[in-house]
């Protein structure tokens, strides 16, 4: 199994297929040069970007973030205050310090080219990389994906079959589920909630308290992200003009008499996510949850029911367990990929995992997890993926602030359940994969199509 710490990433904005991936996909293939003893002899990287990656890249920050993996930076520990004055270092003096110790002429508008024409075969976010020596002739080669949620994959990889659907991780754990049915089916046995089903894999892996703190740690990130969201003022980047509104809207909410709770809640949980949102478009640090698109959805949940009076770590750590065991389920049998399933595979997986996790915190059975879970992806089937410009700004934004408020609803609805229902999690996940398979290109992180070419830029 993989762990549910590999779907919650600390990085930097505005994405993670296409901002946090490509920083890890460079570094490794430096790493690969280095491994290969070739790092003397490079004298030239190239880089292709292909398929979703050139299509949105330059609104995704994509060659900022090739930049920074060359130079040997990583997404969990990146300041991006020091990263923007690095990437402008090189676009000014036009070389490059591969991993901090090799340096080369690099002319990001020159080596960093934006494949067009190209479709990636095994995925919608390639990336080919290549380090030539001083005559042109050519070192290593290598084509990297960018599979969604910061998570990474060679062509090998890629092309490796797998069976049953399951990504094999490096240990082997003792619930090594791979479908909502078998993990349900674990929960009955053993008798436990879907939390420590996950508790247990994740012993098999760490000790359990460094799991604890790293679940925190994520907790953490979360919140700062949205408390220098609900401050920073001004526009943001990107040549839309688009101005931050969480500061506004917190004034105006910390600035009124109290009021009814319930007619206030869209309210608070809409500026928590968009105060994430408006963090990830600037380029700020955000946890990926499961992706940057998505980012504000399960911080905007956890902030308002598990933070304050009502802060208790084991709850946030039940939560994030439990929504992390729902987003494996969406990973390892469908996709999180805007570029592969729209944005159903981020919104609406963001949208399923915050109304699994809230409704394991209010007590729900596992089955009704899974239920609220399932109802959250329900009412997101189809959901496209066309920025406007290429930024994850139009429609992004706002979109996960209604992602918040239906993750609240699908686990109130759970909790009324008394049984089976209709439609399962699997079916759901299913139907979800099925239909970004069947929508078109133009709806999938390539801005061919809906608002981002029936909106005019200006």
């Amino acid at each position: 199994m993989l762990s549910v710490l590999d779907i919650f990433r600390v990085g930097i904005g505005p994405s993670s297929s296409h901002t946090v991936g490509p920083i890890r996909i460079a570094k490794r293939f430096v790493d690969s040069i280095q491994r290969r003893n070739c790092l003397n002899q490079t004298a030239q990287v190239c880089v292709e970007l292909q398929g979703s990656l050139a299509m949105t890249g330059a609104g995704h920050a994509t060659p900022k973030a090739v930049i920074l993996g060359l130079m040997g930076f990583e997404p969990e520990t990146l300041d991006s205050r020091e990263a923007d004055l690095k990437v402008a270092q090189v676009y000014t003096d036009k070389v490059i310090t591969l991993a901090g110790t090799k340096t080369i002429n690099f002319d990001p508008e020159v080596h960093i080219v934006f494949d067009y024409d190209t479709a990636p075969d095994l995925h919608p976010n390639g990336m080919k990389l290549r380090a030539l020596d001083r005559q042109g002739d050519e070192l290593f080669a290598c084509t990297y994906y960018s599979t969604g949620g910061g998570f990474i994959a060679s062509r090998k990889q890629l092309q490796t079959p797998v069976q049953n659907d399951l990504v094999k991780g490096r240990v082997d754990v003792p619930y090594d589920f791979g479908s909502a049915a078998e993990l349900l089916g674990y929960c009955e046995r053993a008798d436990l909630p879907i939390h420590d089903i996950i508790y247990a894999n994740e012993d098999a892996v760490r000790p359990r308290d460094e799991t604890d703190a790293m679940l925190d740690r994520i907790t953490e990130v979360m919140m700062e992200c949205i408390e220098r969201g609900l401050t920073q003022e001004g526009v943001l980047p990107g040549g839309l003009d688009v101005k931050r509104r969480a500061p506004g809207i917190w004034q105006k909410l910390n600035g009124a008499p109290l009021s009814n709770e319930r007619e206030q809640l869209f309210d608070w949980l809409n500026v928590y996510a968009m105060a994430v949102n408006e963090e990830n478009a600037s380029g700020g640090q955000v946890v990926t949850a499961p992706t940057n698109g998505a980012a504000g959805i399960i911080p905007s949940v956890i902030r308002h029911y598990c933070e304050g009076e009502k802060s208790i770590p084991a709850n946030k750590r039940k939560f994030l367990l439990t929504a992390g065991a729902i987003g494996l389920l969406y990973k390892q049998r469908a996709s999180i990929s805007g570029a592969e399933m729209g944005c159903q595979g981020e919104v609406g997986v963001a949208c399923s995992m915050a109304a699994g996790g809230l409704a394991a915190v209010w007590g729900a059975t596992a089955l009704q997890v899974t239920i609220a879970a399932e109802i959250g992806m329900e009412h997101n089937l189809g959901l496209t993926c066309d920025p406007v410009g290429g930024l994850v700004q139009i429609p992004c934004i706002e979109r996960n602030a209604l992602g918040a408020v239906k993750a609240v609803n699908a686990a109130r609805l759970a909790l009324h359940s008394t049984g089976k229902t209709h439609v399962s999690l699997d079916q759901v996940i299913e139907t979800m994969r099925q239909t970004g398979l069947d929508m078109s290109t133009k709806y999938k992180e390539t801005s061919q199509g809906g608002l981002a070419v029936n909106v005019v830029e200006c």
